[in-house]
Order: C-alpha cells, then sequence, then structure tokens
C-alpha cells in the first residue's frame, strides 16, 4: 500500500477523477495534490514580444492565483471524502515537474488524468500522462 501519494491536478475533469480515485483508493495515505505552472503558458497570453516582458510578473501571478483556486477546489474536494491533503503548486515543463517531485518527495504512487489541459497535451492526447508514465520512478495509476 501507498504511503505518499501524489495527483496532478489542473481544472479538468480528468484530473478531478484522479483526486477522486486517489481519496477512494488511498484513504490512509498522505495524498498531496500539485499543480504545475507551465511558464511557456504566461508566454501564451500576450506572445513573447513587446509588452509580454512588461507584464510578465502580472501574468504570473494571475496563473499562480489560478492554481491556488485549483488547490482550493483539491481541498474541498478531499474535504467531501472526510479527508485532509496537502498541496502545492510548481513552475515548470509539466511531466518532468510531476516526476521530479514525486523523487524529491518520496512519494510512492502517483494518480494522474488521462488527459489535462496543458499546452500540447490538449491537441495530444495524453502525452503529459504518458510521459510521466514511462518517466517515473514509482508506480502510475491513469485515470479517465
Amino acid at each position: 500500500m501507498a504511503d505518499n501519494v501524489l495527483v496532478a491536478v489542473d481544472d479538468s475533469n480528468q484530473s478531478t477523477e484522479a483526486l477522486e480515485f486517489a481519496c477512494r483508493e488511498y484513504p490512509e495515505a498522505t495524498i498531496t495534490a500539485i499543480h504545475v505552472l507551465d511558464p511557456g503558458d504566461f508566454y501564451a497570453v500576450t506572445g513573447v514580444e513587446g509588452t509580454a516582458m512588461a507584464n510578465y510578473d502580472e501574468i504570473q501571478d494571475h496563473h499562480e492565483e489560478r492554481a491556488e483556486n485549483i488547490l482550493e477546489t483539491a481541498r474541498e474536494q478531499a474535504d467531501d471524502h472526510g479527508l485532509e491533503i496537502e498541496t502545492d503548486h510548481v513552475v515548470g515543463g509539466v511531466s518532468r515537474s510531476i516526476v521530479d517531485y514525486a523523487a524529491e518527495h518520496d512519494m510512492d504512487h502517483i494518480v494522474i488524468g488521462s488527459h489535462g489541459r496543458t499546452g500540447a497535451s490538449r491537441i495530444l492526447l495524453g502525452s503529459v500522462a504518458e510521459t510521466v508514465a514511462r518517466r517515473s520512478p514509482v508506480p502510475v495509476t491513469i485515470v479517465r
């Protein structure tokens, strides 16, 4: 049985299902919900040219506020199961950040939705989940 479970969350239905799965299957574990802020999304709002650099901090603040809202929703979702979870957000490439976080924080298991809402994964079905599953140092459950 896993003692430390990492759940990748964003605002997709699949990540909601992933957290539901973790809460049902690992109620005794320490569950950590992580949201990854992809720096590429900061520039996607206005482009790299002109005002993007001037507004970079504002754009990053907006994304961090959105991350906190996503993590608050995750805490509420876990609370519906009578669980208290840990939450965190990191900045970096999504797949690599999830795998690195799991390794650095001694996670026993990763639970991830089959499709998220990040960058190219909207087009390439499950590219983040697939990459995490291939590179993870611990078992991965992909929830549909």
